[in-house]
């Protein structure tokens, strides 16, 4: 089925589309083109577009080292190459948590590696990034004196405050955000931050999002905190602690949304992964 998409560059030569997605990132189409590529067209919703546009400057930045390739853009409307359809989440069910682990592991030391190009200076800081958890713990303080949310803002305060070699990070690296392309696996939908790259592990201790037994399994977290921590070159309790701070960020983030189902997911998979910090 055809699906009519708003009006585009005449030079993309997009002859045919179809909706495959539409999230409140954006709405996703698989597009045929003139010369027979089948790409991506995504166009992006106002809700998150400055994060999706600090994203798509990192992706035109990494120029498809590590990432899908971004072909071309106008205002809010992103050409993409077609990343495939097979998910790291997918690997995991043909293959197992821990090979979908070393794969993301080695996209995550690609997309890390040098350039030669100057990254794009509209990519968000980490200080700015945790402010919704800041904001959080600020306003637990006022009301009880302490939360894990003031544990985890004194932690984030104390990592934010030493990052060495900061460097352009993906920001939302996870299962269903690495893809097997034609060029091999690849990431997709960067947030586009800068600053210490242990912070871009850290939402992989959260996710796949439904799979509990994985999640808040203390001998997986940290078997994977001790892969992140080879690929990186930093010790395992860096790693732990920013995936501590991250999962009290995001359910932040759900507490700030009502949605307090997702916050307490979020929650206790911090707690699991506060205790394997404790036990390292």
């Amino acid at each position: 089925m055809t699906t009519k998409l708003p009006s585009l560059p005449t030079v993309w030569q997009v002859e045919s589309a179809r909706q495959i997605a539409d999230t409140v990132v954006g709405t996703v189409y698989e597009v045929t083109r003139a010369g027979g590529e089948r790409d991506i067209v995504k166009v992006l919703k106002p809700k998150a577009l400055d994060d999706s546009l600090r994203g798509a400057d990192f992706l035109d930045w990494r120029n498809g080292a590590g990432c899908v390739r971004l072909i071309a853009r106008s205002d809010n409307i992103l050409l993409m190459e077609h990343a495939g359809t097979l998910t790291l989440r997918d690997r995991i069910a043909s293959h197992g948590d821990r090979d979908a682990t070393m794969i993301a592991a080695a996209v995550l030391k690609e997309y890390h590696g040098a350039s030669d190009q100057r990254p794009p200076a509209s990519l968000q800081p980490l200080d700015r990034y945790f402010e919704s958890l800041f904001r959080k713990a600020k306003q637990d303080r006022s009301a009880n004196g302490s939360s894990i949310y003031v544990e985890a803002a004194v932690m984030a305060q104390e990592l934010l405050a030493n990052q060495p070699d900061m460097k352009p990070l993906h920001g939302d690296l996870h299962h269903e955000n690495v893809m097997l392309s034609p060029r091999g696996w690849i990431v997709i939908d960067p947030a586009g931050l800068v600053g210490d790259p242990a912070l871009d592990v850290a939402n992989m201790f959260s996710n796949p999002m439904d799979r509990i037994d994985l999640t808040r399994d203390e001998e997986r977290i940290v078997w994977m905190a001790q892969v992140f921590a080879e690929t990186l070159n930093r010790d395992i309790r860096t790693i732990l602690r920013y995936a501590f701070a991250y999962g009290c960020l995001s359910a932040a983030w759900h507490d700030e949304d009502g949605n307090d189902v997702e916050r307490d997911n979020e929650l206790a998979v911090a707690e699991a992964v506060n205790a394997a910090l404790g036990s390292t």
